[in-house]
């Protein structure tokens, strides 16, 4: 290899990266967790990552890091404890003047990162945004339906400015490439399959919920709340106990949100376990058997690798990570997107024959430990040095605001 190439690869070897969102740890959310480990991972791999983030009521006053942004932020509603980032324009072209980062990836499409995109075409850094929350269906189940249209044109339009759109599915890619959305690239998620593990189970655990050992745990994990279609939840485990009477079947649900009260008086027998985190989070999973997924809203669905990582029968829709990562009948059970019966009918079977469940929940495991975030890190860095380009600076035909 040449001088001139080494010279090149040692300066361009690590990069200064800012990373803009509404979220992140030690929040409990999906897109939370995950901007996380690609912000730890990049810092691991060399580089420099500036996190730009509102301040949360549990930042303590005064809070500053060498690395770190804070802007103001307004409550979100029904996210109790989070904030919406306000517009900061001017901090941040203040902030990228004095010392200006490579490339940017900005994670939403708030007011906060709305400003991010205008700062960074004005300074002429590289932008790539990552296509993280279907906000656009969200509107159905929180009554503002007819803001759907305007939604997705906004997001078609902010996602349209950047060089390029990380998206986590191959049906998430298809979607948006239907509705306009242009240069848009693949990042899946990883999994760790050492927290997630089947060896996590307790017994102690399961006794607390009242479970002998053979007795079935149908468990859940996620936010509480409208979008993640519940109701088909509740439907599904009452339908399990009247076709399985020979089973003892218990409800476990792992998280917190609006629906919560609601879903106690529908379910009286179920078990609550609020948020969990780390070791328990991994702890709670390891100890279920069985577990159902009804959401139709999810961009990929971490928790799906979660469970299947910790060795559960996976019940889900054929889409998004679930259809990425489950052979149905393999590794798990499918249904069409919104067949509820088909959804049912697929959660009954696993509950049939009990080899059936053992051996779907081996190679469950075995596909999620192969499905590590090491190469998910390396793409991800790929795509951010492949927007830096000077081809990509502006995507052609469109102008600097």
């Amino acid at each position: 290899m040449a001088a001139a190439d080494t010279a090149v690869m040692s300066t361009s070897s690590s990069l200064y990266i800012s990373l803009i969102t509404e979220t992140f740890p030690p929040e409990i959310n999906g897109v939370a967790n995950t901007l996380g480990r690609l912000c730890d991972d990049l810092r691991t791999r060399g580089h420099r990552v500036q996190l730009v983030r509102p301040r949360q009521s549990s930042d303590p006053r005064g809070a500053a890091e060498q690395n770190l942004l804070l802007t103001r932020g307004w409550p979100l509603p029904g996210y109790p404890g989070l904030q919406w980032g306000q517009s900061s324009m001017h901090k941040l072209l203040r902030n990228w003047q004095r010392q200006r980062p490579d490339v940017l990836y900005i994670a939403t499409e708030g007011p906060q990162g709305f400003s991010a995109l205008r700062a960074a075409r004005r300074l002429q850094i590289p932008v790539v945004s990552g296509f993280h929350t279907n906000f656009q269906q969200y509107t159905d189940h929180y009554g503002v339906g007819l803001l759907t249209r305007a939604l997705t044109n906004y997001l078609r339009w902010f996602h349209n400015r950047s060089q390029m759109t990380l998206v986590p599915s191959v049906s998430q890619q298809i979607e948006l490439q239907r509705r306009g959305f242009d240069n848009l690239e693949l990042l899946a998620r990883g999994v760790d399959s050492c927290l997630f593990h089947p060896s996590k189970r307790s017994a102690a655990l399961r006794d607390q919920w009242g479970l002998a050992e053979h007795d079935i745990a149908v468990l859940h994990v996620g936010r509480l709340a409208a979008e993640k279609n519940l109701a088909l939840l509740s439907k599904s485990f009452q339908a399990l106990q009247q076709a399985h009477p020979e089973k003892r079947l218990k409800l476990i649900l792992v998280g917190d949100g609006p629906q919560r009260s609601s879903l106690q008086q529908q379910l009286p027998e179920a078990v609550f376990c609020g948020l969990q985190r780390g070791e328990e989070l991994a702890t709670h999973y390891a100890s279920g058997d069985l577990f159902l997924f009804p959401s139709l809203s999810e961009t990929f669905g971490n928790v799906v690798l979660e469970a299947l990582a910790s060795g559960l029968g996976v019940v889900a829709f054929d889409q998004a990570a679930a259809a990425q990562h489950i052979r149905h009948g393999h590794n798990g059970a499918l249904a069409v997107a919104e067949d509820e019966q088909g959804f049912i009918d697929a959660a009954s079977w696993l509950l049939t024959d009990k080899e059936s469940l053992r051996r779907v929940r081996l190679n469950a495991r075995q596909h999620a430990s192969r499905q590590g975030w090491p190469a998910i890190i390396e793409l991800f860095e790929a795509h951010l040095r492949s927007a830096m380009q000077p081809a990509t600076q502006l995507p052609a035909g469109r102008t600097q605001h």
